[in-house]
């Protein structure tokens, strides 16, 4: 399976493992699926560690090589720009229309606990339980 991480979903992993369902960590394991994060991600983590809502340790540049050295990144493209503007989604955060538009585009399953966009139908998700 191709997983694209949800923001929340990648930190969790990083700093608390504990919070994630029994399958999403077992298919996080899994060395079959192939890991995916979105840049819009790191964005949105720099973003919540500028406003003091989480805290990220030691260098930002390392920081983020670490975080990011076992995953693919996804690209983000005038195609998924596209696709997020016309999703046909109640959520109007812009870092979550990005990262359905990229699970779309990309054919990546968005693994969230995010219930807006679970079900979302065009796009696969898989459910942090």
């Amino acid at each position: 399976m191709k997983l694209l991480l949800d923001t929340h979903i990648w930190l969790w992993s990083l700093q608390n493992p504990k919070l994630l369902g029994r399958r999403v960590q077992l298919e996080l394991r899994n060395p079959m699926n192939e890991l995916w994060l979105s840049p819009i991600s790191t964005w949105e983590a720099l973003t919540l560690h500028a406003k003091g809502r989480i805290v990220l340790h030691g260098n930002l540049t390392e920081w983020v090589a670490r975080a990011t050295a076992s995953l693919r990144e996804a690209p983000l493209t005038h195609e998924i720009a596209l696709v997020a503007r016309e999703l046909q989604i109640r959520q109007q955060d812009p870092a979550d229309r990005f990262l359905a538009a990229t699970a779309q585009v990309l054919d990546l399953t968005l693994v969230t606990a995010d219930a807006t966009l679970l079900g979302l139908g065009e796009i696969a998700t898989l459910a942090n339980r």
